[in-house]
């Protein structure tokens, strides 16, 4: 197995109800199905226990922590939940996003930037920040982070796309400042998605069925013209926690079916 005995934080283990699963539950699940013991970190501390209930079913080891990623104090303990549990923590896996009630500037409060980006990127720091020392101490250690193709491509969600490209960045910056320590840090930016957090939200609002929101999205994919799904970021984020990826550091990977490929 690929993450045999390995300690691992999933920030945003849970997922919006929906008929699909989301990218946090398809991580936590194939990590654990690889020998990872899992630490489910969400807002919505239910959403993380039926995490860690599929995760029993399959055989897996798995604990649950509410924390809201805007507070530092919940960041803090969630880190070191982890470390009382299961021990020094092997790999930090941070899904948090979103980007509704994001508009074009003009129109967008103040009050919501702040928000998306506390909670998009202001997040990640504050996590990076309480996990990085036991890492450094042990010489090793593994974050990824959950970007967007938004990052890089042309979108209308101005607030997110920023957000995005801030992960982005980060990621660029604790890799160099952390590669002398033996820790890697990695962004996946995955493209459209059938997830529960892409569909959901858009068919209600715009009173749709959920097979009309997919149908636009799929023709709007290079590849085959099909959305992918969390198990493809899943597997990606799997790949860079892995032995596989030990010289990959510093990226952010496209898992999008050629979506950022195109030009103009």
């Amino acid at each position: 197995m690929k993450l045999e005995n390995r300690v691992a934080v999933i920030i945003g283990a849970g997922q919006t109800p929906g008929e699909t699963i989301g990218n946090g539950r398809a991580a936590a699940l194939l990590y654990a199905r690889e020998g990872a013991r899992v630490i489910l970190v969400d807002n919505r501390l239910e959403s993380a226990e039926d995490t860690r209930s599929a995760i029993a079913d399959e055989g897996g080891e798995a604990r649950s922590f509410q924390a809201d990623v805007r507070r530092e104090d919940d960041c803090r303990g969630a880190i070191e939940f982890a470390q009382q549990t299961y021990g020094p923590i092997d790999i930090l896996h941070y899904n948090v996003g979103r980007s509704q009630g994001d508009s074009e500037i003009s129109a967008l409060p103040a009050e919501t930037w702040d928000d998306l980006m506390s909670l998009n990127l202001r997040g990640l720091y504050l996590t990076c920040k309480h996990a990085l020392p036991s890492m450094r101490e042990r010489g090793q250690g593994v974050i990824t982070a959950i970007s967007s193709a938004a990052a890089v491509a042309s979108g209308s969600n101005m607030t997110y796309k920023t957000s995005k490209a801030g992960i982005n960045a980060l990621v660029q910056s604790l890799a160099i400042d952390n590669g002398r320590y033996g820790i890697r840090v990695n962004a996946i930016m995955p493209g459209l998605m059938d997830t529960p957090m892409a569909i959901e939200r858009r068919a209600r609002e715009r009173g749709v069925e959920r097979d009309v929101v997919r149908s636009e999205r799929d023709r709007a994919v290079p590849l085959l013209r099909k959305m992918g799904t969390a198990w493809d970021v899943a597997h990606a984020s799997l790949f860079l926690a892995s032995d596989e990826a030990g010289y990959i550091t510093g990226i952010a990977l496209p898992v999008d079916g050629g979506i950022t490929a195109r030009v103009g």
